[in-house]
């Protein structure tokens, strides 16, 4: 199940890094707007990829900072697109708080398990 689990956490990563990269036809609008947008894309991927390494939460939570920066940065060559520091302050802040929320998921899911012991 773990591997189902991380092989969805790539593919949300993957369609993320499409839409941050890809051609700006393509990537999704909604009513949230550009901050909007970005914040949830990255709570789940925060939440995702936390629930899949939940035994490197350092680890993960600084390697998700450092490629959403590198992202970011890949945008200066992207046609059409803007690398921009207010992106990434969201983005990670963002991601940050998918990573909070997947440890508050691990701690309750450990708490409820352990009291019916």
């Amino acid at each position: 199940m773990k591997i189902l689990f991380r092989i969805g956490t790539a593919a949300l990563i993957a369609a993320v890094v499409f839409a941050t990269l890809g051609p700006a036809r393509y990537r999704p609008h909604s009513p949230l707007g550009q901050d909007g947008e970005h914040a949830l894309a990255f709570v789940l991927v925060g939440l995702s990829v936390g629930l899949s390494f939940p035994r490197r939460r350092w680890r993960v939570a600084a390697m998700v900072i450092v490629l959403i920066g590198i992202l970011e940065l890949m945008q200066l060559w992207a046609p059409g697109r803007h690398a921009r520091l207010e992106d990434f302050l969201v983005d990670a802040a963002a991601a940050c708080l998918g990573l909070v929320g997947a440890a508050a998921i691990g701690w309750l899911t450990a708490r409820l398990h352990g009291s019916r012991s």
